[in-house]
């Protein structure tokens, strides 16, 4: 393979590598909460203190899970695309990328914690909806649409995720810590920086 053959292929690599880590997260045993021994604490104190702690990290794990999901479901979908181009339909995308962008929405509306997390995946899964649509209408009318979709759309999708590559990798760049800061912190965002660079790449071929 060759120039564009090349790099779509490497796209879908970095990409699925990503995905298939962000997928595997999900099978992480859940943390037990064990409430911190006080010195003249009574033994009834400390026991009930266990289930409060236990009720804190329930969502703390729900939200990890949730974030794993949709970017796994991200990887694999931009490695997807990468590779088949205008051989899945705009319309498939569109309906496999809509309901979590809509569900994502709600949610960020609905409840505050986390919402800017919430609101960065539901652009992502709003702008391979549009990359979809976007490269199937370029595959079915390349004559006549040679630069599909709105240019300020995007544009400031280039801009979204370009900036957030830099932030993201500036965080990682930034980090510190052992072997295990990197394995709890660095990874995650490792992947997150090369989701963010491949939707880049993506849009740029627009």
């Amino acid at each position: 393979m060759h120039g564009p053959d090349l790099v779509s292929w490497l796209l879908a690599a970095l990409t699925a590598a990503s995905g298939g880590y962000c997928l595997s997260r999900l099978r992480r045993a859940p943390c037990a909460a064990v409430a911190p021994a006080v010195p003249g604490a009574v033994p009834d104190a400390r026991r009930s203190a266990v289930p409060d702690a236990r009720r804190g990290a329930a969502p703390g794990r729900l939200h990890a899970h949730e974030a794993d999901l949709a970017e796994g479901l991200m990887g694999f979908g931009m490695a997807t695309m990468a590779v088949a181009g205008t051989a899945v339909p705009g319309e498939v995308w569109a309906w496999v990328y809509g309901p979590p962008a809509v569900l994502l929405v709600l949610a960020a509306a609905r409840w505050p914690d986390r919402r800017a997390h919430r609101l960065h995946h539901a652009v992502g899964a709003l702008a391979m909806t549009y990359t979809a649509l976007a490269m199937s209408a370029t595959g079915d009318h390349a004559a006549h649409h040679p630069a599909p979709g709105s240019p300020a759309l995007t544009g400031a999708l280039l801009a979204y995720f370009g900036g957030y590559a830099l932030w993201s990798g500036s965080r990682l760049l930034s980090g510190s810590g052992g072997t295990a800061a990197v394995a709890s912190a660095g990874l995650p965002r490792a992947c997150r920086l090369s989701m963010g660079i491949g939707m880049f790449a993506m849009l740029l071929t627009m």
